[in-house]
């Protein structure tokens, strides 16, 4: 997010010590900030990666995360550790209080509401909270745009714990299915309300 940069929360985790009296020619250790459609290949590894080995199918597709990261970069947050991309979220806007299929490839500007479609975190980095660490900064940040009022998400049943250690209720069953895959659906309130903009370091 070209805005990220701005959030004080968003800032990197690590940052070296700059190079006096001249150009730094290191990468920050560690560094939260959106995605490009340039960034869409590393995205599309990882996730083909994370999820057509336990599922058999991938959230978005790469010409989908392509889409996505064109319309709406705001809505995505990757993790890098010196310059190499180990993390990442995707969302985008909707606009019902349930999700569909149309939810699955639509952007819908005015919408209230943020859909992730994806969180993933590239397979030498899992086991150690990254995947928890990058929900919170994404949420975190969605509290300072006043147009999301609430972030919703569909998994399958085995991931609902993770969520819920986010803060993310059950909504019930999801609409959608894909081929024999069944999905919960997920919310966390938001609602931009000043104290918790006040507090989030907006």
């Amino acid at each position: 997010m070209s805005v990220v940069s701005a959030v004080p929360f968003m800032k990197p985790l690590h940052m070296r010590s700059p190079v006096p009296q001249g150009r730094r020619h290191t990468l920050p250790a560690s560094e939260f900030r959106s995605l490009s459609p340039e960034d869409a290949i590393s995205v599309f590894e990882i996730e083909r990666e994370a999820f057509i080995s336990v599922s058999g199918e991938c959230p978005l597709h790469l010409d989908e995360v392509r889409h996505f990261l064109s319309l709406c970069p705001e809505l995505s947050l990757g993790w890098f550790e010196e310059g190499r991309l180990v993390a990442f979220i995707i969302g985008s806007l909707w606009d019902q209080e349930r999700l569909t299929m149309d939810a699955l490839t639509l952007h819908k500007p005015q919408g209230p509401t943020v859909h992730i479609h994806v969180l993933a975190v590239h397979r030498t980095f899992r086991q150690q909270g990254k995947g928890s660490i990058l929900m919170w900064r994404y949420l975190q940040y969605l509290r300072c745009l006043p147009y999301v009022r609430r972030a919703v998400l569909m998994c399958e049943n085995f991931l609902v714990p993770f969520y819920q250690k986010s803060g993310f209720k059950v909504q019930g069953p999801s609409e959608i299915t894909v081929g024999p895959l069944t999905f919960t659906e997920m919310f966390y309130p938001i609602r931009g309300h000043a104290f918790m903009r006040r507090n989030s370091g907006c």
